[in-house]
């Protein structure tokens, strides 16, 4: 445990060194929202997304790119650097095991997206009076599973990839199915419905933030999937893991 306190540490003051990267992958749901939110015509109740506004609708998918920019963007990209420049390989020449390394990702970059959400609520609930989630507990359920699910396979793309290059070639693949069937790109409602019914279940579960946001709360099928996926990918991860 001392020593995942202390790989923690060091990580979380490499991750806010980083300004750059930190402050995007915290507030660019956020600057989003803000700037979707200055087209009055985004403001206004529309038949097409039940009577909701496009800036109501449109706030999980900002959860979405939130998770899926830290979980296999930020997270994978740094790890695959440190092996590349050859800290891992250092690193294992001391007592530290490779899952604090892994675990200690997961924990700063987890925060970092709660972070994240809770500015994103913030502002739309204070800037643009968007509606906060209706069923709490749901939406903190899928979170929760809908973001290790992210995180997991972000781990496995960085636990094999030897460069940042590379990992990011595994990791983008991953980033831009979340993306897409989350609709970032494309509202899906312009979906085809088949491609619609496997977006409910891909993480990070957009449908399902969308239920909790609404009120209905999420399906269980897609709880349990996602929390499969993230165990499996878990694992994976750990067993592939690489120090050089």
């Amino acid at each position: 445990m001392a020593a995942l306190v202390k790989v923690t540490v060091v990580e979380s003051r490499l991750f806010l060194r980083d300004v750059a990267n930190a402050f995007f992958a915290v507030a660019l749901p956020s600057l989003i929202l803000v700037i979707l939110g200055a087209i009055p015509a985004l403001r206004t109740p529309d038949e097409t997304f039940g009577g909701q506004r496009f800036v109501d609708f449109f706030v999980p998918s900002l959860v979405v790119i939130t998770l899926a920019t830290l979980g296999v963007n930020t997270m994978p990209v740094r790890l695959a650097t440190y092996r590349e420049k050859g800290i891992l390989r250092r690193l294992s020449t001391t007592p530290v095991n490779p899952a604090n390394l892994l675990i200690a990702q997961l924990l700063i970059n987890g925060v970092a997206a709660i972070v994240a959400v809770v500015l994103l609520v913030l502002i739309g609930r204070l800037v643009f009076d968007i509606p906060l989630p209706q069923h709490p507990l749901g939406f903190v359920a899928v979170f929760i599973a809908g973001g290790a699910s992210l995180f997991a396979l972000g781990l496995v793309a960085a636990a094999v990839a030897p460069t940042a290059r590379s990992s990011a070639a595994v990791a983008l693949p991953i980033f831009f199915v979340s993306m897409f069937f989350g609709g970032v790109y494309l509202p899906r409602f312009l979906l085809p419905e088949f491609l619609v019914r496997i977006g409910d279940y891909v993480p990070p579960g957009v449908q399902a933030l969308q239920d909790a946001w609404t009120g209905t709360g999420p399906e269980p099928l897609q709880l349990v999937i996602m929390a499969a996926i993230a165990v499996a990918a878990s694992v994976v991860a750990a067993r592939l893991f690489r120090w050089e």
